[in-house]
């Protein structure tokens, strides 16, 4: 495939403007991981008070997914985005504010973030109902992988620069740039032209209780997605514990890693990242699910180097691998639900999807914060890792999940006349704006 192929996608102009404002966000967004954690850690040097803020912030993510997922799929994706972005740039501005002036607190903070974990519980569901509409099937995984790729490209240099930030004026400086591209993306997106839903003629509206029962029917009568959504439901927690909570506290107590080593770190994690997009926009994933199960178990390898070989080189080897593989998986994964879930309730199931997979973060984060306080680090890093494999090849036990094949045939719509409205409505939309 050539080049210029290979970038097909942005020739359609949504796409290039949706592209345009995902870009500008990630890359205020990529610094926060290493922003948040140490301006934690400034605050309160332990694993507790950072599990405290994480785990809040991803509770309260799960207690609105379901209701984004229904919100999304009922108005415009893009204006559902816009209002979320808002609400984003806000919060931030705020975290940036208190602590670079000194003011913020652990309490603060915990709730600045829960408010934020809200807020993207609108915002996952919304995007992910939004590039099957702003680009040709045949090029979703080309979508997905130029996002991807987007997303990973600025997260090689996005943690390295938060981490010279952390040392340099502090933390709240690259908070303060992730709401500044919050507040530029609203603009491109309101270029993207998708129409507003709650003014599509002759659509009747059902109850929300209603609408997440329809969610859930698609969601579970595809047994590919509700396995693969309960392994990373078990999984999640476990990467969340050891590399969200435990990771920062064993790179600020390791001379060889330190706060802009952990930057450093999470950038080469993009690096293999970048390097596997630029494979996935050329190659097709014919079994994008069996492919994705086993790549995911690499991510077991930079748990087990911080736990046996906290050195900064080693490390950095084993979250690039990690990186690569979280590329096979991601983009396999939304490129399976794109092809295989009806546009008119994508939003809603990948609202579950997200449910499922991010249920267990919170306890997650919260348990190693516990853990890290009764067991010995290296030994709870080791275990962690064999189990996590352990659970992602398991997935494989399902033919369903093994045997799933990437396709550019139009899925099985749903049924309901609502649904039906919906999308008519949207092509028309779309074919207005043309």
């Amino acid at each position: 495939m050539k080049a210029k192929e290979s970038l097909g996608a942005l020739s359609d102009r949504r796409f290039a403007w949706y592209f345009t404002a995902r870009t500008v966000s990630t890359a205020g967004s990529v610094m926060v991981p290493v922003a948040l954690a140490f301006a934690v850690l400034h605050i309160d040097q332990s694993a507790g008070a950072l599990a405290q803020v994480l785990g809040v912030r991803t509770l309260t993510m799960v207690v609105f997914l379901l209701v984004g997922g229904v919100v999304a799929d009922r108005f415009s994706r893009i204006v559902v985005l816009q209002v979320s972005h808002v609400l984003t740039c806000l919060t931030q501005a705020s975290a940036a504010v208190l602590i670079v002036t000194g003011h913020g607190t652990l309490t603060q903070l915990t709730v600045i973030e829960g408010v934020n974990g809200a807020v993207s519980a609108f915002t996952m569901p919304a995007m992910m109902g939004i590039v099957p509409l702003v680009v040709e099937r045949r090029r979703l995984q080309q979508a997905n992988a130029l996002l991807s790729f987007s997303r990973s490209g600025l997260a090689v240099a996005g943690p390295a620069v938060a981490g010279l930030l952390v040392v340099g004026v502090g933390p709240g400086w690259a908070l303060a740039v992730d709401a500044l591209t919050y507040a530029v993306a609203i603009v491109c997106l309101s270029r993207v032209g998708l129409p507003r839903r709650t003014s599509d003629a002759g659509v009747e509206r059902h109850s929300m209780l209603r609408e997440l029962r329809e969610g859930w029917g698609e969601f579970t009568r595809r047994e590919w997605l509700w396995v693969v959504v309960l392994a990373f439901g078990l999984t999640n927690a476990i990467h969340s514990g050891v590399i969200g909570v435990l990771g920062p506290l064993v790179a600020t107590s390791s001379p060889s890693i330190g706060e802009a080593g952990w930057g450093v770190v999470l950038s080469a994690e993009a690096v293999g990242t970048v390097l596997m997009t630029l494979l996935m926009l050329r190659l097709r994933l014919r079994h994008p699910l069996r492919a994705g199960m086993l790549a995911i178990c690499v991510l077991a390898v930079p748990m087990v180097l911080l736990g046996a070989a906290p050195a900064l080189v080693p490390v950095a080897v084993g979250f690039l691998l990690a990186g690569a593989a979280v590329e096979v998986f991601g983009v396999g994964w939304s490129t399976a639900l794109h092809e295989h879930v009806p546009v008119g309730v994508l939003s809603r199931v990948s609202s579950y999807d997200a449910l499922g997979s991010f249920v267990a973060i919170p306890i997650g984060t919260f348990l190693y914060g516990w853990l890290a306080t009764v067991a010995d680090t290296e030994t709870l890093m080791l275990v962690s890792a064999a189990v996590y494999v352990a659970i992602s090849l398991a997935a494989l036990l399902s033919r369903s999940v093994r045997d799933l094949a990437s396709t550019v045939e139009d899925p099985v719509e749903v049924k309901d006349p609502v649904e039906v409205a919906r999308a008519d409505g949207a092509d028309a939309g779309d074919a207005a704006r043309s």
